[in-house]
């Protein structure tokens, strides 16, 4: 039987982390228990409410948040508020599948593509890596805005 994974990101700023990876992965950020959002209702507005209802203190709000895929087909992402800098090169690190199916320059021209649709959203290109034929079919490697280190593929 196979298990359903989580993936838990430690950062500084929790919510607007979880929103770069949500416009990264076309993913959305859940409603609060028991809240049906209307459509185009912000979610994390909608979690603010509830923390306040619930008396969770203003300076406490913004120590978790999630994503989540609205096909529910990849994992969800939850980020968790530390106060300890990124040190050093992380573990894991997510690939992207940003050119299914494409090869060459087709591929290596989505993943710039992509690779500029998130520079806008607050990612930081570090290099590319061009196809090497049979192991390699090319990637860039670039890092969210809190440093972690993620590849499109």
């Amino acid at each position: 039987m196979s298990r359903h994974i989580q993936i838990t990101f430690d950062a500084h700023n929790p919510a607007a982390l979880s929103t770069f990876w949500r416009d990264a992965l076309g993913y959305v950020h859940p409603a609060p228990p028991g809240v049906d959002l209307p459509e185009g209702a912000d979610p994390l507005a909608a979690w603010d409410e509830f923390l306040a209802r619930i008396g969770v203190p203003e300076e406490q709000r913004n120590t978790r948040s999630a994503v989540e895929d609205p096909d529910g087909h990849g994992p969800r992402l939850f980020f968790q508020q530390v106060p300890e800098d990124k040190v050093a090169k992380n573990r894991v690190h997510l690939d992207v599948r940003a050119a299914p199916g494409l090869e060459g320059e087709a591929r290596m021209a989505a993943l710039e593509a992509e690779c500029d649709r998130l520079v806008v959203l607050g990612a930081t290109r570090v290099r590319r890596d061009e196809p090497a034929p049979p192991l390699s079919a090319g990637f860039i490697v670039m890092t969210d805005p809190e440093g972690n280190e993620f590849c499109l593929d």
